[in-house]
């Protein structure tokens, strides 16, 4: 039972991460510039808040999920703006020539940027509660609930580990100029991200 749970968990975490939204574009562009690492540790932040959504809704708590989507407008406004930075800086900025050294104040701020951006969609525990829903996960124990969120990391994880080594593969093959073209193109993805949810509010 728990193993059907962790799976059920995976799976989810699998499929709310694989959408490429602006924290994909944002570890593919971090994985060519910093390396695989930095672009990993950014998915990483991203598992970690989809991990903390799921376990709002697996649990019930009702109390946090209430005033996070009561706040959204603030939420959106934060995200949306650090959004159009990021968006901008990377329009900017030029291609590495060798990926970064590995040091952990980079890693943090890979980790908590990401962090931060994806908990600025409190939508996002809205599909959780719909999904568990769906799935009859409702109202499950608390032990069945720590498996299911432990899930949703795992597959969350996983995803963000597959596509930073696939585009860390694809980095040798890039030169200069195509970097470049590359980080135009997701400086103005991420920019139009933001530019969306600042006009949707």
């Amino acid at each position: 039972m728990d193993f059907d749970l962790l799976l059920k968990g995976i799976l989810l975490g699998l499929s709310i991460a694989a959408p490429v939204g602006p924290i994909g574009v944002l570890c593919i562009r971090r994985t060519l510039s910093l390396g695989i690492l930095n672009g990993f540790i950014s998915g990483l932040g991203a598992a970690t808040a989809d991990s903390i959504y799921g376990g709002m809704a697996a649990f019930g708590i009702t109390i946090i999920s209430n005033f996070l989507l009561e706040s959204q407008f603030y939420l959106h406004l934060i995200g949306g703006l650090f959004l159009v930075y990021l968006g901008y800086k990377t329009f900017r900025s030029l291609p590495a020539e060798k990926a970064a050294e590995i040091n952990a104040k980079g890693l943090i701020g890979a980790y908590t940027s990401t962090l931060i951006l994806t908990l600025t969609n409190p939508l996002t525990i809205m599909m959780f509660l719909g999904v568990f829903a769906g799935l009859g996960l409702e109202g499950t124990t608390y032990a069945s609930a720590c498996f299911i969120v432990l899930g949703v990391f795992i597959g969350s994880a996983l995803w963000w580990l597959i596509l930073s080594e696939i585009t860390n593969c694809m980095r040798s093959k890039l030169n200069s100029s195509q970097l470049l073209w590359i980080n135009r193109m997701s400086g103005l993805i991420i920019l139009g991200f933001g530019l969306s949810s600042l006009i949707k509010l």
